[in-house]
């Protein structure tokens, strides 16, 4: 297209403003576009990686006044060790037993029913989260 833009030679004068407006956009938006998925990318990987060893309560019995059995399952990369903790909870919301389980055995899903001893009556129990080692 060698149209000769108002009048004058094309390429004659250099760039239009609006040439030149353009290409800075499209520089700035690639250089924010890149960042910003390097950013969801690094965030992405964090939560991947800091997710070693996850946790659910299946279900819980209060067997007698001085026991909850807890049915646990556990998550984790088969190398992994590390423990989580759980508590058991009297009607009015007060802890009344506590008890911190380790998990060292070379697997990625454990299914395990822990004893957590209590002080008076538990209503409830819940897990308070797992660490890695």
């Amino acid at each position: 297209m060698s149209a000769v833009r108002e009048g004058l030679p094309d390429g004659r004068y250099g760039r239009s403003a609006d040439e030149r407006a353009d290409r800075k956009l499209k520089i700035v938006g690639s250089v924010l576009g890149a960042g910003l998925l390097a950013l969801v990318g690094w965030f992405g990987y964090d939560y991947i990686a800091g997710q070693r060893i996850s946790a659910e309560v299946i279900k819980f019995d209060v067997s007698a006044a001085d026991r909850v059995q807890v049915h646990l399952e556990v998550r984790k990369d088969a190398a992994a060790k590390g423990s989580c903790t759980l508590r058991a909870l009297a009607e009015d919301g007060s802890e009344v037993g506590h008890k911190d389980v380790r998990f060292d055995r070379a697997e990625e899903r454990i299914d395990q029913v822990v004893t957590v001893r209590v002080t008076t009556k538990a209503t409830s129990a819940e897990l308070l989260g797992c660490t890695a080692d």
